[in-house]
């Protein structure tokens, strides 16, 4: 029997975009399990709390049987070794992205020969969506319904109420 393959998604997810959820999806039609990774966040000043961004993960991905939403702090590669990762899972929306993320892929591939980065894109319609636009625009008072889920909008406008920013 073939051995499945696990890939890791990380990310702080302050909040899930759709961006992120249309990552999610088309990396569970290339692997058998898919665990999105969310981060402490310890060099981010983050919108949400650990627990919030849990559960809005948890929401976005509640449809799908083989995607898993767990924390992490510490190195990424101690988590995805411990899980068995075979793959980690990294989004690029443009050019910009990329020399980041190709820089990340060879520190990663020092530090886990055997972990392989796959970039995926999101769809045309999600490309210029980034959770640091959407946060911003919440707290100006704009409409997000374009970039998050109805559960992630309903947490974010809550949250923004709660700073009093609305």
């Amino acid at each position: 029997m073939a051995q499945s393959v696990i890939a890791v998604y990380p990310g702080t997810f302050d909040p899930m975009t759709l961006g992120h959820e249309d990552v999610i999806r088309r990396a569970t039609q290339l692997f058998d399990r898919v665990i999105v990774a969310v981060a402490a966040g310890h060099h981010k000043k983050a919108m949400f709390t650990l627990q919030e961004r849990i559960e809005m993960a948890k929401d976005v991905v509640a449809g799908y049987k083989q995607v898993s939403v767990e924390s992490f702090s510490g190195l990424l590669r101690d988590f995805v070794v411990a899980r068995g990762g075979k793959a980690m899972v990294r989004g690029l929306r443009a050019v910009t992205d990329f020399d980041y993320e190709f820089q990340l892929a060879g520190m990663n591939r020092s530090l886990m020969p055997d972990v392989e980065t796959v970039f995926l894109t999101p769809s045309d319609k999600y490309q210029f969506i980034s959770s640091t636009f959407v946060r911003e625009i919440a707290v100006l008072g704009g409409e997000v319904d374009k970039f998050v889920s109805t559960t992630v909008q309903q947490r974010l406008m809550e949250k923004v109420r709660s700073l009093g920013r609305e």
